[in-house]
């Protein structure tokens, strides 16, 4: 849809929705007149002229317009920009398409509103979502679950992280773009042996100012990383603790396996 036709489009059903509350475009003024006063910012006020042109699609409101459409109608932000197609849903998908060369620690959100994260999972049939991680019922397949379900369903405080595009410690094991989930409770390194590759405790470490993700072992006041065999990357070391520190345990991953058909037909 064209950017004209959208803004009239979304126009119609933002004047939909004042209509449907039973308010008047003087009362949405006057109501926005106070929200701007509270604020102490002007770019919170909808005049009538201002409004009738938004709703006729002649505007697109300023995120300061729409958060004050948002708080008069009762509507989430990510609902009322959608109606402008743009969707808040996306942002993470997008954000994953245009990564970081770095690895780095995931800041957590703010706002969370109706955002999605896209984790490959699969729950069975029979999931009970208050008393199962769904983090932890990793497959092969994208879906696209709300970031606050995530949340509610983690029992354990935990970072994320994101491997940068040019971090192949461990490809192919965790491909550079993965984001993973950290136990910040589990900093202490298991010395024993592991059965195979996939068992083996992976850890995300602060190396003061970067970041870096790998199989790792403590020897003579020394950090070692060590690299997937398969990667072509060197081991590393580090004094420790004062070249570098232990985040947490990697205990859950989300990796893409194949690309985006749809990346060639943009």
């Amino acid at each position: 849809m064209e950017p004209q036709g959208t803004a009239k489009s979304a126009g119609q059903r933002l004047k939909e929705l004042r209509e449907g509350l039973g308010l008047s475009i003087r009362e949405v003024e006057r109501r926005s007149e106070r929200l701007a006063v509270l604020k102490e910012n002007s770019e919170y006020y909808l005049s009538r002229g201002w409004l009738t042109d938004i709703e006729n699609g002649t505007h697109v409101p300023s995120i300061y317009k729409i958060y004050s459409l948002a708080t008069f109608y009762k509507r989430g932000w990510a609902e009322l920009v959608a109606f402008f197609d743009m969707h808040v849903s996306e942002l993470g998908r997008d954000q994953a398409r245009f990564g970081l060369p770095n690895t780095v620690l995931l800041e957590e959100p703010v706002e969370l509103d109706l955002e999605t994260v896209t984790l490959p999972l699969r729950p069975r049939g029979d999931l009970s979502l208050e008393q199962t991680n769904l983090l932890s019922k990793l497959v092969t397949i994208w879906g696209d679950i709300p970031i606050p379900l995530v949340q509610r369903l983690n029992s354990r405080k935990s970072l994320y992280g994101f491997i940068g595009l040019s971090d192949r410690t461990l490809s192919p094991l965790i491909r550079p773009g993965s984001f993973v989930q950290i136990d910040v409770k589990q900093r202490k390194i298991i010395a024993r042996p592991s059965a195979t590759v996939f068992d083996r405790p992976i850890y995300f470490v602060e190396l003061r100012g970067s970041y870096a993700c790998g199989w790792c072992e403590s020897k003579d006041g020394h950090l070692i990383i060590l690299a997937h065999p398969n990667s072509g990357r060197a081991t590393r070391q580090f004094e420790y603790p004062r070249e570098a520190e232990i985040v947490g345990r990697v205990t859950g991953v989300a990796m893409r396996i194949a690309e985006d058909l749809q990346e060639h037909h943009d």
